[in-house]
C-alpha cells in the first residue's frame, strides 16, 4: 500500500515519547570475519530490550485514538509482547491484563509486572500457550477489552516498521541486504513493506529455528499451517502459526530466501557474541547473526543489516546454552562404555585420555552382565579432532562404546 510508508514514519515519530532510536552499529568483528559492512540493529537495547514494545505501543495508541474510551487491554504472552504491552499500558495509564503459561520463568513474570506495574495484572494459566491464548481471549470478550496480538494486526506490523524507518534514516543509504529473525512474522512483514517502497533494490533474507519454521511451512502450502511440533528453545521465535495477515504480507517471499538455524548452533553464536563482542542476545535475537555463516558467498563486500530482535536472556540458562554449544562444536561427547569388570580396567580406560580430555559425567548406569558394567561417560575436550584419538583407543583396546550426543531420546534420559 503506497501510503504505508507515510504511517510507518508517523509511527516512528509517535515512538519517540518513549524511547530515542536504538542504535544501529557497524560490527567490526563480523564485518572482517565475513569481508563485508555488517550493521546490527540493536532491537536488544529498547527499554524493554526487544521490538515488540513497538508494535505494542502503536497499535495501543491508534486503539485509543479511535476510540478514547477503551481503557482495557488484553494479552497473551510468555515473553516479550506481555513487557511490551505492560510497558505500554503504563505510560498511557490504562489496565492491561496480561495472560501467561503457569510454566512461565519467574524472572519473565517480574520483568513484565516491574515494566506495567500497577497498570497491569498477571493472570497465570494453562500449561501451554494454546491454552493461554484460549482463556486470555474467553476473558477478553467478556471483559469488552482490546485484544493486542503479538504479531497479526495491521497496527503492529505498522508499529515494527519503525525498525525499518530509522534503518534507513541512521544508515543513510539503502543496505543491500537485511536479514531478518521469523516468529509469527509480524517484524518481517513491517520492516520489508515498508523497504519495498522506499528501498526496492534491497535484498532479504528470512531465518527461523529449525523447531519453529512456521514461515517455511506456510509457504509451502500456500496458507498458514499449524505445525505438529515445535521445539521451544528459540522462544521468542517458536511460533506453531504464522499468522494470516503477516502470511498476506510475506506471500511474495521465495523459499530459497528463507533459511532455517538448527537450536545448537544458535547457542554457539550466543556465546561467541557475548564473549567477543559483549553483546547479550537471546536466542531468537541471536538468529540473524547465526545465519550470516550460510550467507558468507552471498554477503562478501556488500552492506548488510541483522536486526538483533531481543536481549531478553535469562542468564540461569547459559549451563544449557554453553552445554549445547559444545555438543553442537564437538567438543563435548557422551557414550555409553561397556566397561570390563576386572581390576585395571577403569585404570586403562584413563590412560587413555588425552591432556586436553576431561571427564564431564560418569556414572555407572547397571551391571549389564556377569563381567562387564554400563557406565555413561560426558568428556570435555579443547578440539573436536582430539575425539578420534581417544575413539581410537578405545577400538583397539576391544572397548565397546555407544555415542548418545546426538540420541535425542536417549539424551533425553539419560543426559
Amino acid at each position: 500500500m503506497s501510503d504505508f510508508p507515510d504511517a510507518a514514519r508517523q509511527s516512528t515519530r509517535a515512538l519517540r515519547e518513549l524511547f530515542p532510536r536504538t542504535p544501529l552499529q557497524r560490527n567490526d568483528y563480523l564485518s572482517r570475519r565475513y569481508g563485508a559492512e555488517i550493521w546490527l540493529k540493536r532491537e536488544d537495547l529498547s527499554p524493554v530490550r526487544s521490538y515488540k514494545l513497538r508494535g505494542a505501543f502503536t497499535a495501543m495508541r491508534k486503539v485509543r485514538a479511535n476510540n478514547p474510551g477503551q481503557t482495557a487491554f488484553v494479552c497473551a504472552s510468555a515473553g516479550n509482547h506481555a513487557q511490551g504491552v505492560a510497558f505500554a499500558c503504563k505510560h498511557f495509564g490504562v489496565k492491561g491484563t496480561i495472560f501467561m503459561p503457569v510454566t512461565t520463568p519467574q524472572q519473565k513474570i517480574d520483568k513484565t509486572r516491574a515494566f506495567g506495574g500497577d497498570a497491569v495484572k498477571i493472570v497465570l494459566t494453562g500449561d501451554y500457550f494454546d491454552q493461554t491464548l484460549a482463556a486470555s481471549q474467553t476473558y477478553c470478550a467478556e471483559q469488552g477489552a482490546h485484544f493486542l496480538s503479538p504479531f497479526d494486526d495491521e497496527d503492529v506490523i505498522e508499529g515494527q516498521a519503525s525498525v525499518a524507518v530509522e534503518m534507513l534514516e541512521q544508515l543513510g543509504r539503502a543496505p543491500d541486504l537485511v536479514v531478518l529473525p521469523v516468529g509469527g512474522g509480524g517484524l518481517a512483514s513491517g520492516v520489508t513493506r515498508f523497504l519495498r517502497i522506499e528501498a526496492p533494490q534491497t535484498e532479504y533474507r528470512f531465518v527461523e529455528p529449525v523447531g519453529g519454521a512456521s514461515l517455511t511451512a506456510a509457504l509451502a502450502a500456500a496458507e498458514p499451517v499449524k505445525l505438529r511440533t515445535i521445539n521451544s528453545f528459540v522462544d521468542g521465535a517458536a511460533v506453531a502459526r504464522l499468522g494470516d495477515k503477516t502470511f498476506a504480507a510475506l506471500a511474495w517471499v521465495k523459499p530459497a530466501e528463507v533459511l532455517l538455524a538448527p537450536e545448537d548452533r544458535i547457542c554457539v553464536t550466543m556465546l561467541e557474541m557475548l564473549n567477543v563482542e559483549g553483546i547479550v542476545l537471546e536466542p531468537a535475537g541471536a538468529l540473524s547473526v547465526d545465519v550470516l555463516q550460510d550467507l558468507a558467498g552471498e554477503v562478501a563486500g556488500k552492506t548488510v543489516v541483522c536486526v538483533t530482535s531481543g536481549g531478553n536472556f535469562d542468564f540461569e540458562r547459559l549451563p544449557e546454552v554453553k552445554e549445547r554449544a559444545q555438543r553442537y562444536s564437538g567438543v563435548k561427547k557422551y557414550f555409553i562404555l561397556r566397561m570390563p569388570q576386572r581390576p585395571g580396567a577403569l585404570k586403562e580406560f584413563l590412560g587413555m585420555l588425552g591432556p586436553d580430555d576431561d571427564i564431564a559425567r560418569f556414572e555407572y548406569l547397571k551391571k549389564s552382565a556377569r563381567n562387564f558394567g554400563s557406565v555413561l561417560i560426558g568428556i570435555e575436550t579443547k578440539a573436536a579432532e582430539n575425539f578420534k584419538a581417544l575413539f581410537d583407543q578405545l577400538d583397539a583396546a576391544a572397548f565397546t562404546y555407544r555415542d548418545i550426543t546426538n540420541d535425542e531420546i536417549l539424551a533425553e534420559f539419560l543426559i
